[in-house]
Formats: structure tokens, C-alpha cells, sequence
């Protein structure tokens, strides 16, 4: 799986065409088939490929996952095609002409970035991912404009390029690994490598505490589709500032430095603020956007008595207010003819699918509705409703 070099010859990539979209249930009798022509270790190295090829498509787009080469790790830890072309652009916006990306795994970075017309040197000790962003920079044609070294990003001299990358390896043999001295190589090192150059990005986990930023660092959190992907410490633009960007758009909410917003009743509407917003700590701003505050005070949902339309969160117009309790919730459902049930939470222990099972066993309708399990002034709470509409 992970020595490439046989999938890349002329009998390698006939066997990849043949496998290509090849279904899980399938498998055995293509290989039993394609065995009786082929070794079966090839065989085998490229069935893993397809399917490593066909969970690739999510971040890379079915056409270039196609005709790119993974590692497991690399599809795992790779960065999203869209945050990573948003990256791309925002260096070259900045001027940047040449990176040096350190810990470049596959290459997906290094890809976003040759096609923004930015040259980069790729850089990863690992010998099957640098194998993998070499190959893929070949896929892509993106050979002239990527140079891939096998090394520790440690002992690189990033000097004479105009940025740095860095996105350190952040899981361990036992998973995520949150504590960022511990990522490889650790954040001191990365922040290090990231004062010595014109300027730098360096990609972090987005539960990072706002304490461990540097103040030389402009931070920012980033969400695509809703999901919050990774937060990124920029150097060499705006040190201090704090921003969330919302992709596709991009649309980006600057921190203005506010205070918590104040706690009030709960109105028309409840907000619920975009993942990237609420971990760059920035609810207070999209509560003066909207001119509402808090549920409660250590709850990220905005109440407002007025709907306005907002990119930062979503909607919805609350038509009850209960304290929580299952036979309560239960009894309205049934009342109003719901057949759809989405529970969101935030401050309750409560789970939403045993919750859900528990109130609609089955449809009573075919009204939609949504719950939110959440505390108002401290007291649980179950908030009904649907999402806004203009």
C-alpha cells in the first residue's frame, strides 16, 4: 500500500483504470479475476487505491481524486480542496510567489498552491507521503511548480522563499493529539519557523486555546459548508486580529474586540452562530449584527426579536418555550402532527437520537420541527421550532 512506484508503471495504471468505482461487495471477484493476468500484489495495491481514491472524492473532487495516489493517513489528515484553495488565494493575494511547505504529506496544500501560480518546495520525512505529493504533483501537471523533498522539516532552510506552511501532524497511535507541544514538530517549533520568514501560515486543530496564540499571530477559524475545518495562525499580516471565514463565499467576520453579549428573554428568533464564529470566540459580534443576546450566558445561541438575514448563523423562528421533559415534548409533538424531528443541543447532557426515539417513535404527521435542549437563565430548557424564513 504504501510503495507507490508499481501503481505508477504502464501495467499499474491499466489496473487502476480496471478498478476504478470497483463496489466493496465486488472486490473478491475482480481480484480473483484480475489475478489469473496480473501479480496479486499489484492487484491488491490497486484496489486499495480505488478505494482509497473513492473516500478521497469528498476532499478532493471525484476528477482529481481519480488520478491522484493516497496513503490511508494522507486521505485522513489531508486538507479540504476548498479550504486549501481558499489558503492559496489569500497568500497570493499577499504577494506570496514561493512557499516552502513543511509536513506537506500527500501534497493537497502544495497542489492549492502551484495552481494559485505560487512555486513551493514540499517537504515530509514520511517516504510514502513525499512518494504520494511527487506522484500527484506529476498527476495534476503541477511537476515544474513542486519540488518534493523527503526530509525532516526540522533541518530545512526555508530562507529565500517568500512564506512558509505548516501543518504539523496533529494524531498519534492513540488518535487526536490536543495538547499542541505535542504535535510533530511542536507549535513552538512551527511559531519559531514562522517569525524567520516573511510570512507564514501554520494550521492548527480549531480547539486550540486562544490562550496558546501568539501575539504576533493573526488567527483565524474556518468553516466549509457549516463544518469547522481547521484555524490557522497567520504571521506577517494583522497580528491580533481574530477572524472566522465562512466557505463557499468566502465570507469573513472580523473581531471587533467586544464584550459578551448581555443575557436577555428569549424572542421571535433564536441564532444559531456558525462553528468557525463560536470558536473564534466572535458571538458577540454576530449578536450586535442582529441586535439580540444570549439565552444564557455560557450558552452560543442568539435570541433577537427581529429576523435579519446573516451569512454568520442560522435561523430559526421559536414557537414555544418548555422546560425540558419528555412526556411535555412528546404531548406536542403528537398535538402538532410531526413527522420530522431535528434535536439540537448545547448545555444539556441530553442525547438527541435516544431523545428523538424516545418522543417520536414513529411520524404523528407531517409537520417538521426543530428542538433545541439548552439552558435559559440557567434553568433546561427544550426550544421549539423551525428554521426562518424571509
Amino acid at each position: 500500500m504504501n510503495d507507490l512506484a508499481p501503481l505508477r508503471t504502464p501495467e499499474g495504471r491499466a489496473l487502476l483504470d480496471a478498478v476504478r468505482g470497483t463496489a466493496p461487495a465486488d472486490e473478491l471477484a475482480v481480484a480473483t479475476r484480475l489475478r489469473r493476468e496480473h501479480p496479486a500484489d499489484l492487484v491488491s495495491a490497486a484496489l486499495g487505491q480505488a478505494r482509497l481514491r473513492q473516500r478521497a472524492a469528498v476532499k478532493f473532487g471525484a476528477r482529481d481524486a481519480e488520478r491522484m495516489f493516497f496513503t490511508p493517513n494522507g486521505v485522513e489528515q489531508s486538507t479540504r480542496a476548498s479550504v486549501a484553495g481558499y489558503r492559496a488565494e489569500r497568500m497570493q493575494a499577499l504577494g506570496v510567489t514561493s512557499v516552502a511547505d513543511l509536513c506537506c504529506g500527500i501534497g493537497g496544500d502544495a497542489i492549492a498552491l502551484a495552481r494559485a501560480g505560487i512555486r513551493v518546495l514540499a517537504v515530509d520525512r514520511d517516504p510514502a507521503a513525499a512518494e504520494a505529493a511527487r506522484a500527484n504533483a506529476e498527476a495534476l501537471g503541477l511537476g515544474e511548480l513542486i519540488e518534493v523533498r523527503e526530509a525532516d522539516v526540522t533541518e530545512v532552510d526555508a530562507r529565500g522563499y517568500d512564506a512558509v506552511f505548516v501543518d504539523p501532524a496533529r494524531r498519534g497511535g492513540r488518535g487526536r493529539i490536543f495538547d499542541p507541544e505535542a504535535y510533530s514538530p511542536p507549535l513552538s517549533w512551527a511559531v519559531g519557523a514562522a517569525l524567520a520568514a516573511p510570512r507564514a501560515a501554520l494550521k492548527i486543530a480549531p480547539g486550540v486555546p486562544h490562550e496558546a496564540i501568539p501575539a504576533e499571530a493573526e488567527a483565524e477559524w474556518i468553516s466549509d459548508g457549516g463544518d469547522v475545518k481547521e484555524a490557522v495562525l497567520w504571521f506577517g499580516t494583522e497580528p491580533g486580529t481574530v477572524r472566522a471565514t465562512l466557505l463557499p463565499g468566502p465570507r469573513t467576520l472580523l473581531g471587533a474586540g467586544l464584550p459578551d453579549p448581555r443575557v436577555r428573554p428569549v424572542g421571535r428568533y433564536l441564532y444559531e452562530p456558525d462553528g468557525a464564529v463560536i470558536r473564534a470566540h466572535l458571538v458577540a459580534d454576530v449578536a450586535r449584527e442582529l441586535d439580540g443576546g444570549l439565552v444564557d450566558e455560557t450558552i452560543a445561541y442568539v435570541t433577537a426579536d427581529a429576523l435579519h438575514p446573516t451569512p454568520y448563523a442560522t435561523a430559526y423562528e421559536i414557537t414555544d418555550r418548555l422546560p425540558f421533559g419528555v412526556k411535555k415534548l412528546k404531548a406536542l409533538l403528537r398535538e402538532r402532527g410531526v413527522g420530522v424531528l431535528t434535536v439540537k443541543k448545547r448545555g444539556s447532557a441530553v442525547e438527541p437520537e435516544e431523545l428523538r426515539k424516545k418522543v417520536l417513535p414513529k411520524p404523528q404527521g407531517s409537520e417538521a420541527v426543530t428542538v433545541f435542549l439548552t439552558r435559559v437563565a440557567g434553568a433546561p430548557t427544550m426550544l421549539i421550532g423551525k428554521p426562518a424564513t424571509a
